[in-house]
């Protein structure tokens, strides 16, 4: 019973973490060079961008962002002498909008198809939030053989909800209630539960690019995909990862508590190696991009 009342009252301190997003200048990037199309299996055409050469890093994007949010790891990994890729999940940013498929199989399904459309071999997957879960759900459903590493920064994994074998999750009225006010004021919403997701440090200017980049997802895209990754339960997925795994969490993050989510998982993953960050929330690629960057280009290195 403690554990699950840690739980509410992180989540609802910080339900934003709940999601991951962002907005404000964005630092330059260097264009493109690939102009590969690709399309899922039902049709919808993703949007994805390609910088650099060398080792391929694929960035998967948190609940209700775009690629963007990845644009302060992108930019320095790819001067670095990596090739950055990073889509946008279907129904967001610059990905064709849809109404459908969104399952944590089929988003699982569209990774093996921007894997497969780029010929990635000896990728590294870097997932955020939600892009962990989708990172895993791809594991049990298409193995590791074009995997080379994983690497996992505030995961909301290994499952959100409450259920009988599950007592430590949040019940599922908790998430109801929430969605229950994004349908009538998802703005004011943000705006109420915002600053959890950063530091004090963070600036205004970085807060409102974050927001307005959730605020440019079709609410009843971030409704579903919120309802999607509270349900997805990818505890046996842990024990099939037979990659070398990094695992960044904050120990401020209110969104996915440390102690229910990160901890969990690098538990459930043999060799998983779990950095702790003092004082950071859930917008760790933010807030603490440099210490971010420097253990991903470690990892990735080694």
């Amino acid at each position: 019973m403690q554990r699950r009342n840690m739980l509410l009252s992180a989540m609802t301190a910080g339900a934003l973490a709940t999601v991951t997003g962002g907005a404000a200048a964005a630092p330059a990037r260097q264009a493109p060079r690939r102009s590969t199309v690709i399309r899922t299996d039902d049709g919808v055409q993703l949007f994805h961008c390609d910088w650099g050469d060398g080792r391929p890093v694929l960035f998967v994007h948190s609940w209700a962002l775009s690629s963007s949010m990845w644009d302060y790891q992108i930019s320095p990994l790819s001067d670095q002498g990596l090739r950055c890729i990073a889509y946008d999940r279907r129904g967001h940013g610059r990905s064709e909008a849809t109404g459908r498929g969104f399952d944590m199989d089929t988003l699982a399904d569209d990774m093996a198809i921007v894997i497969e459309a780029l010929d990635l071999r000896d990728v590294v997957l870097v997932g955020h939030s939600m892009g962990g879960t989708e990172i895993l759900r791809y594991i049990s459903r298409h193995g590791t053989d074009r995997v080379a590493k994983i690497a996992l920064l505030a995961p909301s994994t290994p499952f959100l909800l409450q259920t009988e074998d599950n007592p430590h999750g949040a019940p599922a009225a908790f998430f109801e209630q929430m969605r229950a006010q994004w349908v009538t004021d998802f703005p004011k919403w943000l705006e109420d539960n915002k600053r959890p997701f950063f530091i004090p440090q963070t600036s205004p200017q970085m807060i409102d690019w974050l927001v307005t980049m959730l605020l440019r997802t079709p609410l009843p895209v971030a409704i579903e995909t919120n309802r999607v990754l509270v349900q997805s339960d990818v505890r046996p997925a842990l024990a099939q990862v037979d990659r070398p795994v990094l695992i960044l969490h904050g120990d401020k993050d209110a969104s996915a508590p440390l102690e229910l989510t990160g901890r969990p998982t690098a538990a459930g993953i043999k060799g998983a190696l779990l950095k702790v960050y003092e004082g950071a929330p859930h917008g760790l690629f933010l807030t603490h991009m440099e210490q971010v960057n420097s253990d991903l280009l470690d990892f990735i290195r080694a």
